[in-house]
């Protein structure tokens, strides 16, 4: 494995950096994610992310359960491994998981060590509990740390109050959590708590899972937060050269800019699912947040991707009996019978007859 890289000969730009909390790494301004990288081909999605680099983004966000998301990387920061800070995912279920997913990870990405290494969506306290068990995914862990094989432990999460109570703990040192404009619950309590305990936080979904649309207000609304780092899925070399353009540009949010934000905010906020899964389990067996967004996963997997993962959930979401079970147990007080009804409804008028 050709791990430890000479310093790339690629002329870069000077992207903004800032302190990722008690890790001390200095990482870009923003970062690139690991799922939308997955559309196009291997050798272009490639391309996009050295693009992402020589604009001077060094910061990766990806996961080894994103199918080939971290081959794509690795072969991307070959000859640049050393200006790169990487972060992936892990298992919290068991210590052989968890140590399955470092092998494997450290394989796929090609290197002798991850800067940030993730449990990857632990949302319910059972899978917290799961993780803190004695002898299990957090000792794989912390051996890892010690080893060098792991520079820096965290934790991702599309629960609020897991994001707290890891911030709080002092076990870790960066957390990743959605956040944007209009699903902006880390805005009060989060973000000040990071910032307290000196956690770094990486922004995921900064576009809502493709439902938001523009980079100028996704983007700069994010930017004003100064210990926020987002980490915006791109799919283009022009997804990511918008980005970097707003990045060194004006971060300010102009009048008119609060104002289109506020028309989305009204539009999407009670329909905008976070995944955070507790209105699960349904007693139809349907998985509420996939149809919640078939919208949004057919921008993101298209027609490539999109039948083998979303139709099984299409034929389960037609049981629905509105029973508005899930509308108790989900702590945004989203429409969640409203939007299965549009979504499945949107397929039908939009999606089959492409198929």
């Amino acid at each position: 494995m050709g791990k430890t890289s000479k310093t790339s000969l690629i002329l870069r730009f000077d992207m903004k950096k800032v302190r990722l909390g008690k890790t001390g790494l200095q990482v870009s301004r923003v970062g690139v994610g690991g799922i939308p990288i997955l559309l196009p081909p291997f050798g272009t999605a490639v391309k996009v992310i050295e693009c992402a680099l020589d604009l001077g983004i060094n910061l990766i966000d990806t996961s080894v359960y994103y199918d080939d998301s971290e081959l794509r990387f690795g072969k991307a920061i070959e000859g640049r491994r050393d200006d790169i800070v990487v972060v992936t995912k892990c298992s919290w279920r068991s210590a052989k998981a968890t140590q399955r997913a470092l092998e494997k990870s450290l394989k796929q990405l090609n290197t002798d060590y991850i800067d940030i290494w993730l449990f990857h969506n632990v949302s319910t306290e059972d899978a917290y509990r799961t993780m803190l068990r004695p002898n299990e995914s957090l000792k794989v862990a912390k051996a890892a740390l010690e080893f060098g094989k792991v520079h820096h432990l965290g934790l991702s999460t599309h629960s609020l109050a897991m994001a707290q109570k890891a911030v709080a703990s002092e076990l870790f040192e960066v957390v990743l959590f959605p956040f944007n404009f209009v699903t902006n619950h880390a805005e009060g309590q989060l973000v000040q708590l990071a910032k307290t305990h000196d956690v770094g936080f990486l922004a995921m979904k900064s576009f809502a899972g493709g439902q938001l649309a523009d980079p100028d207000l996704a983007i700069k609304y994010l930017l004003q937060f100064d210990n926020v780092v987002p980490v915006p899925g791109i799919e283009t070399v022009e997804n990511i050269e918008e980005i970097v353009k707003v990045v060194e540009g004006s971060w300010e949010l102009t009048s008119q800019d609060w104002q289109r934000i506020e028309t989305i905010r009204a539009k999407q906020g009670s329909k905008l699912c976070m995944w955070c899964e507790y209105c699960k389990p349904c007693p139809k067996e349907i998985n509420i947040p996939w149809v919640m967004n078939i919208e949004s996963m057919w921008i993101l997997w298209g027609k490539a991707g999109f039948p083998g993962r979303m139709l099984k959930h299409i034929v389960k979401g037609r049981e629905c009996d509105q029973c508005g079970e899930c509308e108790d147990k989900c702590p945004y007080q989203l429409n969640i019978r409203e939007t299965l009804t549009e979504q499945i409804e949107y397929y039908d008028r939009v999606i089959k007859e492409q198929l």
